[in-house]
């Protein structure tokens, strides 16, 4: 990138952004025979204003277009910038695997090391630290591929399991935060690997991880198919076992398959994906948190609650929130529930409810600033909230929607 035209950057994230050149010249108030020039070099960009303007409109550090490393941003609370997403990309990027097929592997660091800093990334996510995660993720990504090619026998299922489990946390905060292509990279990924790791259950979870990025994507109906498909050759009875382990997997596949038919509006699906969810959680007895899941019954009213947003209802949102037990629910980690707050924040915007909204927004920022801060759906919502609120909004809400960098 560093070597290309500014035009040919343009169009690089113009094309990221998947806008074409007339939405693009639309939003910049040009015509699309101007972008057309600047993007062929045709024409020069020399006005910094209109480089910064461009930059706004793509969403990125206007360095990037100049062809110099970004500043990176210091607060505390930083999402991810566009250094981390090439960093993160570069690493999905690299086939240690297939390099160590021909040559001689690289020096793999040890499992014992590998199995703490996953586990550490795994929580690390579940507490809604996403600029933390971000930031370890390259490194963490390099060093599961460097074990992964380098060890066999007893020990290469192992580094393949941790491998798929990097994968997987590299997509679900990926996805969080708005870069779904690379989300569903890091995802399919997963499912490859977890096939060499010769483990069902992996494989399912990762199934959820594909599905979600494809619904993000938009394309929530082969993600309902798949994630169905797939909890059906999982589910407990015949040959297989009713492990907590397998009721977890089955369970979340059941409960994504919910949330890719309620954003298509298919009512009927989502009440019958429920159900099974819910004789899952009964059968497993509580939640838990196997295969990283955090499956259980107060995790499947959280979805029911999500589910219900999607489908238009909000009313029924906040009901299903509203009857939760409070224990069972300041149980689950972080992510959890501020994911949750931030659902019901959405449910309460539907009903023109825009305090109640708002005080959502702030309680999942409470709990986890991340989720609140840094994902796009929450500067949505906040954004719905400034815009219809009469007058100068409460000061906790202007405060936070200026940590988010929202304006009406």
């Amino acid at each position: 990138m560093d070597e290309l035209p500014i035009g040919r950057r343009v169009a690089y994230w113009r094309g990221r952004r998947k806008m074409s050149q007339q939405v693009f010249a639309d939003r910049l108030g040009k015509s699309k025979s101007w972008v057309d020039k600047v993007e062929r070099g045709v024409r020069r960009l020399d006005k910094f204003s209109v480089l910064y303007e461009i930059a706004d409109i793509l969403q990125v550090d206007v360095q990037l277009l100049l062809g110099k490393d970004p500043e990176r941003r210091t607060d505390a609370l930083n999402c991810i910038d566009q250094v981390e997403v090439e960093e993160i990309r570069a690493a999905l990027e690299r086939y240690d695997s297939m390099s160590a097929y021909f040559d001689a592997a690289p020096y793999p660091p040890p499992l014992a090391d590998m199995r703490k800093a996953v586990n550490h990334a795994w929580l690390t996510y579940q507490y809604g630290r996403y600029g933390m995660l971000t930031r370890a993720l390259p490194k963490l990504l390099r060093d599961a591929q460097a074990a992964d090619a380098g060890y066999g026998g007893d020990q290469a299922r192992e580094s393949a399991h941790l491998l798929g489990q990097v994968y997987q946390i590299a997509s679900s905060v990926l996805r969080k935060l708005g870069e779904c292509e690379l989300a569903w990279l890091a995802a399919d990924r997963s499912m490859a690997v977890a096939q060499r790791a010769d483990d069902q259950l992996l494989a399912g979870i990762a199934t959820t991880r594909v599905c979600n990025a494809l619904v993000a994507m938009g394309r929530a109906r082969p993600a309902l198919e798949l994630n169905v498909n797939i909890a059906n050759r999982l589910a407990p009875g015949g040959g297989n076992d009713a492990s907590p382990g397998r009721l977890s997997v089955y369970g979340m596949l059941l409960l994504q398959g919910a949330m890719a038919a309620a954003r298509i509006g298919d009512s009927a699906t989502v009440d019958d994906l429920l159900t099974g969810a819910q004789e899952a959680a009964t059968l497993l007895g509580g939640d838990q948190n196997h295969y990283w899941t955090s499956f259980g019954p107060t995790n499947l009213e959280l979805h029911r609650a999500a589910a219900a947003v999607e489908l238009g209802d909000g009313g029924r949102a906040v009901e299903i929130h509203q009857a939760i037990p409070e224990p069972a629910f300041n149980a689950l980690l972080p992510e959890r529930r501020a994911h949750h707050l931030l659902d019901i924040a959405r449910g309460y915007t539907q009903l023109g409810d825009v305090a109640n909204a708002g005080e959502m927004l702030l309680r999942g920022d409470r709990l986890a600033p991340s989720e609140i801060r840094c994902r796009p759906i929450a500067h949505e919502v906040m954004a719905d909230v400034l815009r219809r609120t009469r007058g100068a909004p409460p000061p906790p809400i202007a405060e936070l929607a200026g940590h988010m960098g929202v304006g009406v």
